[in-house]
């Protein structure tokens, strides 16, 4: 059972990074909302995303792209000591409100393969991610703060015992 919820958590992690991605534009005009702002717009919580959306793209039909800092592999963080995570620097899909479709560059390690999660949804207060066939749920409150790159959820506890490596 613990085993499937870190899994859940892992893929819905990635769904909703995506989703902020996907939901929010950037500007160098201080009046348009950031990428956090969109994805709770869409319904969705800031957490989904990681920290360091530089910049991002948001078309009238939902179609999304957004852009993180930091090197050509993008960002990676270990969740629950179980699985890695990863955020391309390009984030792209199609959000609606509490639904992101198409997700492209967020992918999640199990065991010793990548697979990509596709989807994410909004019912109530939880979020389903969808890899494959596959799908877990989350409470929304485990995305109530944005992950950072390398350290994840838990940057506090890497920070004084050193970064955990993400893979």
């Amino acid at each position: 059972m613990a085993k499937n919820h870190h899994l859940f958590l892992l893929i819905l992690v990635a769904f909703l990074a995506a989703a902020a991605g996907a939901a929010t534009a950037s500007s160098s005009n201080s009046t348009t909302p950031t990428a956090y702002e969109m994805l709770e717009r869409y319904g969705f919580p800031r957490g989904i995303l990681p920290e360091g959306v530089q910049r991002y793209e948001l078309r009238p039909d939902g179609s999304f792209e957004a852009f993180l800092s930091g090197g050509a592999g993008g960002c990676e963080f270990r969740v629950a000591d179980r699985y890695v995570l990863r955020y391309d620097r390009r984030i792209a899909g199609t959000a609606r409100a509490g639904s992101i479709r198409a997700l492209e560059g967020v992918s999640v390690k199990v065991l010793f393969v990548w697979l990509t999660i596709t989807e994410v949804d909004r019912a109530g207060d939880q979020l389903s991610f969808l890899v494959g066939p596959l799908s877990a749920s989350f409470p929304l409150d485990n995305f109530a703060e944005c992950p950072r790159c390398r350290c994840g959820f838990h940057c506090a506890n890497a920070e004084a015992g050193g970064a955990v490596a993400a893979s």
